[in-house]
Formats: structure tokens, sequence, C-alpha cells
């Protein structure tokens, strides 16, 4: 491994490029069940620790907490001297001094944020709120919301062009791009899109393209910005969740996590967009950034609570660190820390080295049913988060767990029940004692729970998915 990274920075160095990796550097994540802001020296690929912005649950649902919850996305200043963490269930946005780890200070926003993007000039940065129908504008230098611009419902993220001219938001409620008048900040074209869910939006160096996500049909759009026209859709697979666009010798790439897959896609940006390469990463890879000098690409697990370090060169994983508890965004951020600086200050550690169990749920009889549950360490009690896919739309379905190791599973002890989407998809948590309980030599009273179990509510249903 220690072979593998110093060729990385001999790349790095040969290249050309002015901002080579170096322990100046810092990667950053947004742990969402942990509520903390991970970081991670890229040279040695070492978590030096976390800004802890919050408790974990279920300390989050006390009436008294002040912490912040759900820390969901990140944003960096074109300066590199300001980090906006955003947390969707505190509805707050937090700015951070990635030179010391301190907080700047924070602004609460409208219901649901998800992402902050600052604008080409630095001097603002505008928060997609998810929950509403707007962008919340916000003004680096006092930390106040100067304005909301009106979008289509459920805006999900902002992507501006180099020369700060359009903002480009997309959706996660509704199929259209939107393009707005960044002067103005005015909406001058609404563009269909394939799906009303999309999460992740990145715009090109060149400022010739911006490619965004499609989560829930598993595709990825292409925007040419001179014509405003998406040019290209491609089909890259189940919970597509980001994409990050870089130059390396392989030409004008884009590079795209694909949760359903535990991969993350390659490919050109040239006409014919042709898939370069597929790269295994590890549980359900979420964001991704590259760094500075574009020889590698880092990818956050969501499920795997780990980061992995993609060489662009090769296409293979060069390295991995633990994090957070489900790290979502990701950003690599060059120079962070001033010459001489240790850049430790501010930093603690929380929930980092328990484990993440992740059990995948089969179809019982064949077809495209399927599903996970990860369950991680909360202290006394467990987090439990399921994802359920292709299932009946529009049903009641209940998850328990069983003694018995074949059919029929007697229902010995329900986790929860869940209700599908129309398209009979479904993702919900729970606490409980559910690693214990589910641990053959730790269950209670000596009964032993072999399998997590799904299956219609319905009495006397039979089963449709079965994990171990």
């Amino acid at each position: 491994m220690k072979y593998l990274l110093a060729g990385l920075l001999l790349a790095s160095a040969l290249s050309g490029h002015a901002q080579a990796v170096s322990h100046r550097d810092r990667v950053y994540t947004a742990d969402q069940i942990s509520n903390t802001v991970s970081v991670i020296d890229p040279v040695d690929n070492k978590l030096l620790g976390q800004i802890i912005l919050g408790k974990p649950q279920p300390d989050i649902l006390t009436p008294l907490y002040r912490g912040q919850a759900l820390v969901h996305g990140l944003g960096l200043a074109p300066n590199h001297k300001t980090l906006a963490v955003v947390s969707i269930g505190s509805n707050n946005v937090t700015f951070i001094d990635p030179a010391t780890n301190a907080i700047k200070g924070n602004v609460y926003v409208g219901r649901a944020p998800h992402e902050p993007t600052f604008r080409p000039s630095g001097k603002e940065v505008w928060v997609t709120v998810r929950g509403e129908d707007y962008v919340s504008v916000i003004d680096v230098a006092t930390l106040r919301e100067t304005r909301r611009v009106p979008v289509p419902n459920g805006p999900g993220m902002v992507a501006f062009s180099p020369d700060n001219k359009l903002a480009f938001v997309c959706s996660s409620f509704s199929p259209e791009l939107t393009v707005v008048d960044a002067a103005t900040y005015k909406v001058v074209k609404r563009l269909p899109v394939t799906s009303p869910f999309s999460p992740n939006i990145f715009a090109t160096k060149d400022g010739q393209q911006v490619w965004f996500t499609h989560k829930d049909v598993g595709k990825v759009s292409v925007l040419d910005v001179k014509t405003l026209r998406i040019t290209k859709v491609l089909d890259t697979g189940p919970v597509t969740n980001h994409v990050t666009t870089l130059d390396t010798k392989l030409g004008k790439v884009a590079y795209v996590s694909v949760g359903g897959e535990n991969v993350v896609k390659v490919y050109s940006r040239e006409p014919g967009f042709r898939q370069l390469a597929t790269i295994p990463v590890g549980a359900l890879p979420h964001g991704l950034w590259a760094s500075g000098d574009d020889s590698r690409v880092y990818v956050d697990l969501e499920n795997g609570d780990s980061v992995v370090a993609i060489n662009t060169a090769t296409n293979q994983v060069a390295g991995k660190v633990k994090v957070g508890q489900a790290p979502m965004a990701l950003v690599y951020v060059p120079e962070a820390v001033p010459a001489g600086a240790s850049g430790l200050s501010n930093l603690g550690r929380q929930l980092v080295d328990q484990p993440a169990v992740v059990r995948e749920l089969k179809a019982v009889s064949g077809g495209a049913a399927a599903g996970s549950l990860v369950t991680r360490s909360e202290g006394l009690v467990d987090l439990a988060s399921f994802s359920l896919m292709h299932l009946l739309p529009d049903t009641e379905y209940d998850v328990y767990l069983s003694q018995a190791t074949q059919a029929p599973y007697s229902r010995d002890y329900l986790l929860l029940t869940v209700r599908t989407d129309a398209k009979g998809g479904a993702m919900a948590q729970t606490l409980g004692p559910v690693q214990a309980v589910s641990n053959a030599d730790q269950a209670p009273v000596g009964r032993a729970y072999r399998r997590v179990v799904v299956a219609p509510k319905a009495a006397g249903s039979a089963p449709v998915l079965v994990g171990e």
C-alpha cells in the first residue's frame, strides 16, 4: 500500500499539475448518523479526527437537544477557506474554517435543506431547501440569508457555470432542471428531465457541460451549457448517487457512484460518452470528489462508514480509511491547512470504531425484489436502517427476526412495519437491541434469531425477502 501511494504522489508531481497531493490537503465527509464531519489526511489516507456537530441518535430526539441533526451536505468556498455543512434535521448550515476546524457561525434556513454550493465569486452560498420550493442565498461575509430564489418543489442541489452567469438547479421531487440567471436571480428556463429525483449536480471546469444524477431510475443526464439542451442520458445503474468530472490521462471523464451495485463507474465526456471502467469500492458508495491534481477520486461508503481513494491513472482502489457513521457528502480541499500548522485543532472522535454490519436481503423465490439491513451501535441501542426495492407498490410489509432457518419463518421479533411507495420501494430506520437480538449467543431468554425476514403485513402472507 505504501508503494502504491508513493507512486501516486510521484505521478502527481510528474503530471505538471500545480496542486499535488500534500499533508496540507484535507478530505472531509458529512456523517449523517454520527452527526460529525470526518477529517482525513490524503497523503497517508489517515483519519485525523472529527468535527463534532451533534450527538448520535436517539439523543437528537430529546426536546432540549441543541446540536445539529442529520449532517448531510458539504460545500467548499473557491478560496478553500470556508466549508459549509448542511444538517437536514436541524435546518442548519454550519460554516467551518478548514485551517482550524473551528465553527465560524450557523445559519438556519427552511425545512430540510440538502446541499450548499458557493458561487465562483465566493461571496454567496446557495442552499437548496429540499423540503420547500426555493434556494436560500446566504451572504458569506455576514452569514445572513439575503434572499430566496423560487424554484420547482424540492430543489436538490445547485451548480454554477464557471463564469458565474448561470445557476443550474436539479430537483428531488419535480422532473425538471431549472436554469437561473445568477445576476438577476430569475428563472430563465425549465428543462424537462427523465425523472423527479435528482440529488446531485456537477459542472465541468471548462463550462461546457453539466452532469446530474437520477437516483430513482439509475441514470445520469448531460446538459450542453451552450445550447441548454440535454445531449445524453446514460443508464448508470440502481441508486446512482453522485457525479464528479475531471481531466485525467484517459481524457475528459466523469466518475459516478452507483450505490445499488457498490461500484464507481467512469465515463468519457466526449461524444459517445463511452463507459471506460467499473471500480468495485464497497457498501453503497455515495459522495465523491477529485483531488486538486485529479490524480485521485475519493468516494465515501454510506453503508461501510469508510472512504476509499481511487487512483485515476489505473482506476483501482489505492487506500481505505474508517470515518463516521453513514458518510453522505465528500469534498477534497487542497491546501486546507496553512504551512507550518498542524490542522489538528478542534477535533474529536465519535462512533468511529463501531462496526456497521450489512446484511443483504434476497428474494425467497427469485424475481427482482431486493433489500438490505445495516445495523450500527449507538451506545445502549442499535440503529437499524432498511432499504427495500421492487416490492408491491403501496403495500405494508413487516420486517421481523425469526428463529427459523427455513420457510415458513416464524414471526418471532417484529422490528418495524413499512409501506412501499408507488414504485415498490421503502427506506426506514428503527432503534433497539437489533444486533444483540440477532446474534445467537446474545439472544434474550435463550432464544436464537437466525434470519431477517420481510413479508406482507397481511396475516398468513409468505415471506418475500430473507437475510442471514
